[in-house]
């Protein structure tokens, strides 16, 4: 009977799971389904079952594709900006020469246990089109001030910019981690062998941290699809939904307009999406 004694052990983590996890997921994917909306809270007889209606109106709204158009150029730009800043803190940090490690440590991961609130209002005035630090650097070589929230153009740049400093130090403690697991006499054979600083890069470093890799790629991929707090707190969207999220136009679907049968379609579209882009990365890594 130690079956028995297993299943007692992991039965109150197994519980909680299904209660707060299984359950919620399970429910909102019934939702979706459903025209479920303010009218429905208020009255369950008004909600109705629509089938596959709300994912066919979801695909052709021209909101939805503007929204999914930004995250991926919100990860495709920010995700291997914010993992090549990570490791080159990480390579910093870990060099011989560099003394006060754990002060360092401190200060480039200070930035992700901030509040978002607190950043976003570091970053406006940053930002700020007359007497922003950023506008004044660039005048100071000759270059027009950039209203970097109000333009189209550079809104969802300066969002990146803004995730990337904020993120980085997280990763750049896994990867920390991760150059710290490397024996030191892999580098040793390689300075035997003649290899200079960037072959033990190329050919040692880069090698065995493909599993740190892998990890801080797909951490970065999934945190980075689910953009919102950023563009909530700084442009709400705007300007001119340049900085729209698929999570933020659900959030708009579901909290601002009520339509959660919509805003449940589209919690499970993102779903398929980043579940894609990540069996993508397995493979590709298996392959290499």
């Amino acid at each position: 009977m130690r079956w028995a004694a297993g299943y007692f052990f992991v039965a109150p983590a197994l519980l909680l799971i299904a209660v707060f996890f299984v359950f919620p997921v399970f429910s909102a994917f019934l939702l979706s389904f459903t025209d479920f909306d303010i009218y429905s809270l208020g009255n369950i007889e008004y909600l109705r079952f629509v089938g596959i209606d709300n994912y066919i109106n979801l695909f052709g709204n021209s909101r939805f594709w503007t929204a999914l158009g930004n995250t991926f150029y919100f990860v495709a730009v920010g995700g291997p900006l914010s993992v090549l800043v990570s490791l080159g803190a990480a390579l910093l940090i870990n060099s011989k020469l560099v003394r006060l490690k754990t002060l360092f440590r401190t200060v480039y991961f200070l930035p992700v246990v901030t509040t978002l609130v607190a950043v976003a209002v570091m970053w406006r005035y940053l930002y700020h089109p007359r007497y922003g630090l950023l506008n004044f650097a660039l005048s100071g070589i000759g270059i027009e001030p950039i209203d970097w929230l109000g333009d189209p153009f550079w809104a969802m740049p300066a969002i990146i910019l803004m995730a990337a400093w904020k993120n980085f130090g997280y990763n750049m403690i896994i990867f920390l981690a991760g150059l710290q697991s490397i024996p030191d006499s892999l580098y040793e054979a390689a300075r035997v062998d003649g290899a200079n600083r960037w072959h033990q890069f190329r050919y040692v470093t880069l090698p065995m941290l493909a599993p740190t890799f892998l990890f801080v790629g797909i951490i970065t991929m999934i945190g980075y699809f689910q953009l919102f707090a950023e563009p909530y707190v700084m442009t709400q969207g705007g300007p001119s939904n340049a900085t729209l999220s698929v999570v933020l136009f659900m959030y708009e679907e579901g909290f601002r307009w009520w339509n959660l049968g919509n805003a449940a379609a589209i919690a499970f579209v993102l779903f398929v999406i980043i579940l894609a882009v990540t069996l993508l990365q397995l493979r590709l890594q298996r392959e290499r």
